[in-house]
């Protein structure tokens, strides 16, 4: 029997994600063109994040039956098991005669028709035991880290760390959040067509919601917006609501010279040229050349023609002659406040890599001030949860840095409360410490860190 559209896609992307270390979301959005029907794009992207999602949980039933790691497997064969698992386990919907099947014919058209036996009879065991409770199959008296590693598909380094740093219940509320699909949302970037737009997106087939933080955010789901004519023209961007927040903490005013390092792919610089209008001057720095390219492609469609684009390695000594009056640093970093977006990273993160990301993010930091003209203001940001790399980095900077302080919270809740929802207020954006803070599991976005340091 052919394979199915969409698992056959999934088993496709799942292959290049462990063997190339690509993330999934580029490669489905690469594979679901125009040509492939909804339905198909819907479940080929349900079993690609589910499994790497459940990864974890999906193994240790897998390996229940196996009596053996399923790394000791060749790739396709654990990964027709994971697709197996997966849809008998969670997508209660599908037939299990056709979970099992299609698995099977998955390691055969992947040459590996030798393990189809062991894929039909492991995944046949699976599904005797779908409706039991994961949590009566844990041997007893694991410790609760491992506990929750496993039902929660973490890894236990990390379960322990917001364990001792979060508490049970806001660790449990963020491992739940991790495993749920992640909101789309969307920038509104021509707020005084709104209405009109937001109706051709209906009209489009999408459902449309607004957005929980930002007045001109909006959620879509049944659909792809990237496929509809408001993309193209540039009036809507693809883009979580933390993300569409924190650039609005520089308090560009119009006519200010902006510099945004690290900028690719590019999300939040539109917000800084916009705020800088005709009369300022922003430069979108990164120091890859085709995510450059990518950039001008993007802002091209964006109609934002004023950008200036330089590749450049913001840990060295950045080649500029005059201060800026606004910096914004979107630091490389783990990615932990991601990982229902990119769930692959989970399991490629180690635990001394957070080090290594403190070092590299204090070097870009600690340069980037020193571009930073007298009154002006720096937001350094990043897409992790993690102390090391967020509170710790600000703190030793702050140690070295002659002529810089924290910005007040106040002039930054200021500068992000115009563009608020009705409702939210931006105090409780902010740590006590007067740093700006979502969390997934507390708010429908993903985790981010911001904090505004100015120069005296």
């Amino acid at each position: 029997m052919p394979v199915s559209v969409a698992r056959r896609i999934a088993f496709q992307v799942l292959r290049r994600v462990e063997a190339e270390g690509a993330y999934a979301s580029d490669l489905l959005h690469a594979e679901l063109g125009a040509s492939v029907k909804p339905a198909d794009a819907a479940l080929a992207t349900e079993l690609t994040l589910g499994v790497l999602r459940q990864r974890r949980l999906l193994d240790f039933l897998l390996e229940r039956q196996l009596k053996k790691s399923v790394d000791q497997l060749d790739l396709p064969v654990a990964l027709a098991l994971r697709i197996g698992a997966y849809q008998l386990r969670f997508l209660g919907k599908i037939p299990p005669r056709a979970a099992v099947n299609e698995s099977v014919e998955l390691v055969k058209s992947a040459r590996k028709s030798s393990a189809a036996p062991l894929v039909n009879a492991v995944l046949r065991r699976i599904a005797e035991q779908a409706k039991a409770p994961a949590e009566n199959l844990l041997p007893p008296n694991l410790p609760l880290a491992e506990r929750l590693a496993i039902l929660h598909s973490h890894p236990a380094w990390m379960v322990e760390r917001w364990l001792s740093r979060l508490g049970d219940a806001r660790t449990i509320a963020l491992l739940e959040a991790d495993n749920r699909p992640s909101r789309l949302s969307c920038a509104l970037n021509d707020a005084d067509r709104r209405g009109e737009i937001l109706r051709a997106l209906e009209k489009a087939g999408l459902r449309v919601e607004p957005g929980r933080l930002l007045k001109n955010a909006f959620a879509v789901s049944g659909g792809s917006p990237s496929q509809t004519e408001a993309f193209r023209a540039g009036q809507i961007s693809i883009q979580d609501e933390a993300s569409q927040a924190v650039p609005f903490l520089l308090g560009v005013h119009p006519g200010d010279r902006v510099l945004d390092l690290c900028a690719a792919p590019g999300g939040k610089t539109p917000a800084l040229a916009r705020a800088a209008g005709n009369a300022g001057i922003v430069i979108a720095a990164d120091r890859h050349a085709h995510r450059l390219r990518a950039m001008a492609a993007q802002f091209k469609r964006l109609g934002l023609a004023g950008v200036r684009l330089v590749e450049l390695d913001a840990t060295q000594p950045l080649p500029f002659a005059r201060g800026f009056d606004r910096i914004f640093l979107d630091a490389p970093c783990s990615g932990t406040g991601t990982l229902a977006r990119h769930p692959e990273i989970r399991w490629r993160l180690r635990p001394e890599q957070l080090a290594e990301f403190h070092d590299l993010q204090v070097r870009m930091l600690g340069g980037a001030l020193a571009h930073l003209a007298p009154g002006g203001r720096l937001v350094y940001s990043t897409c992790s949860i993690e102390p090391e790399e967020n509170e710790h980095v600000v703190s030793e900077v702050l140690r070295a840095a002659r002529s810089v302080q924290r910005a007040p919270a106040e002039e930054m809740a200021q500068a992000l409360a115009p563009h608020l929802a009705p409702g939210v207020f931006a105090s409780a954006l902010f740590d006590p410490g007067g740093e700006f803070r979502t969390l997934p599991g507390q708010s429908d976005t993903d985790g981010f860190f911001a904090a505004a340091l100015q120069s005296s």
